[in-house]
């Protein structure tokens, strides 16, 4: 009986390690997303109406096939890492269904193709990073279409809609998911 306490004990503490690196691990991200944005601009040498980065403001539903529809808000930044080639969103939800919750977050790299000069099509894909209260963490690939729409050419202001395809692990869980809202974009 003291071997399995013992165990059990060893088990849970080096849960705990895992989940102090992977909060660690997450703060690093997303230091070296804030800073990858903010020297982007001093990078920026050509004058055009390209936002430097664009903030994605909105709400999100979710129809999993194996629970019940899921909605809540959803915050994400884009930028560009090769212009016109390819761009990086990164992305968090927090999603509602009753009394219980999930936090979702997603890194997707996406190719830009532009239809006019208010609007673009990108289609991307990338990880996904999923938890549900008493759960753990679980791990997926998303694949997304983002649609914008902005109010001007000068690409201040204005809407975007991304649906979009996960598949999670374990269990070979699969939803469907559309987010839409504001954007905004930071020259």
């Amino acid at each position: 009986m003291a071997s399995t306490g013992l165990a059990r004990g060893c088990c849970m503490l080096g849960l705990r390690v895992w989940r102090d690196k992977m909060n660690i691990n997450l703060a690093a991200f997303g230091l070296a997303v804030a800073l990858i944005a903010s020297g982007y601009e001093a990078a920026a040498t050509e004058k055009d109406n390209d936002p430097l980065w664009v903030a994605m403001i909105g709400a999100a539903g979710e129809w999993p096939t194996h629970d019940t529809f899921k909605n809540g808000p959803s915050l994400s930044i884009e930028f560009d890492l090769i212009k016109d080639w390819l761009e990086v969103e990164v992305g968090s939800a927090k999603l509602f269904r009753g009394s219980n919750s999930e936090f979702e977050t997603e890194i997707v790299f996406r190719k830009p193709f532009t239809l006019s000069e208010t609007a673009e099509v990108m289609v991307g894909l990338g990880p996904m990073w999923s938890k549900a209260k008493d759960e753990s963490w679980k791990v997926g690939t998303t694949f997304v279409a983002d649609f914008m729409f902005w109010l001007s050419p000068e690409k201040k202001f204005g809407w975007f809609l991304e649906p979009s395809y996960s598949i999670i692990n374990p269990g070979n869980e699969r939803s469907f998911a559309v987010s839409a809202g504001p954007i905004i974009g930071f020259h």
